[in-house]
């Protein structure tokens, strides 16, 4: 659109007959995010309620919009990066959000791990290193406070409170054991996430049913790093026959994981009675 016909349109929005504006909305609607700080700059000299509260409307429409693109973008692509998916879902919250500044913040606990291990180390010796860093120097938990809190699953949130809840605790720590190279996948196991600690070179070696052969160790990132025993899981398995034997013999895609939060963002949100949040998350859910 024409930079002249585009103020036009943005010259209509304090129009009072509700027919003008919408159809003035639907054009706007068209534009890219590069008009949200023009936007922003009408916002901030208006001193017109009707105008600040439809331009704050038409922002988040666009910015969400934006976002949901990115993320179907993202769930097409052949290697997911989980990263980016935990990224993107805190940028729908937060449109300003950097992924320079939040990625450096992982990469300063990542480092500060890295400092502590040697490859004279066992597997178990390094995820023991691993979980006194994120834990005890980082004090990284589950908020069992305030567990419905939707700021639970946001990246930039629990990077500054060091609170989340078991899925977004169990994606912060799969990414720092990942930038450190450590072979972990995620397990599909009810209501909380765990992690199997692979053998790289035995899963080169088995297929299908006998993945479970690679699994060193379990990992359950929402209980401080726990270190679990296949015993214990086929001990689980045998008293809750309702789940499927192979969810916890091989690992489940990350983009099932980025799902589950996305989930678990808008049960908080329905809690809250937030039912345009809701609807929003819903659609791009339905993307994965």
């Amino acid at each position: 659109m024409k930079n002249d016909r585009l103020q036009a349109l943005i010259a209509l929005l304090d129009d009072p007959d509700e027919t003008v504006f919408e159809a003035v909305e639907q054009q706007l609607l068209c534009e890219d995010a590069r008009i949200v700080d023009q936007l922003e700059q009408i916002w901030e000299t208006s001193l017109d309620e009707l105008i600040q509260n439809r331009i704050e409307n038409l922002i988040q429409q666009i910015q969400f919009a934006e976002t949901r693109t990115k993320i179907l973008n993202w769930a097409n692509q052949k290697q997911i990066d989980l990263f980016e998916g935990f990224f993107l879902i805190s940028q729908y919250q937060y449109p300003d959000l950097k992924l320079k500044q939040v990625r450096s913040k992982l990469q300063k606990i990542s480092n500060d791990v890295w400092l502590e291990i040697s490859n004279k180390l066992t597997s178990l010796e390094k995820i023991t290193v691993l979980n006194h860093i994120f834990y005890d120097t980082n004090q990284f938990s589950v908020n069992l406070n305030n567990l419905n809190s939707p700021q639970n699953c946001y990246l930039n949130q629990i990077l500054e409170t060091k609170k989340g809840n078991a899925i977004s605790i169990a994606i912060l720590y799969a990414l720092i054991a990942r930038e450190l190279k450590f072979p972990v996948q995620f397990i599909n196991f009810p209501k909380t996430p765990l992690l199997a600690y692979i053998d790289p070179e035995l899963a080169k070696e088995v297929h299908g049913k006998d993945y479970k052969s690679s699994i060193l160790f379990y990992i359950n990132p929402s209980n401080k790093g726990a270190i679990i025993g296949r015993k214990e899981i086929d001990f689980f398995l045998n008293k809750n026959d309702q789940y499927d034997i192979n969810d916890f013999n091989t690992p489940c895609e990350d983009k099932l994981i980025i799902k589950k939060l996305l989930e678990s963002l808008i049960e908080s949100y329905d809690s809250l009675g937030y039912q345009d949040k809701v609807d929003d998350l819903g659609r791009i859910a339905d993307f994965l």
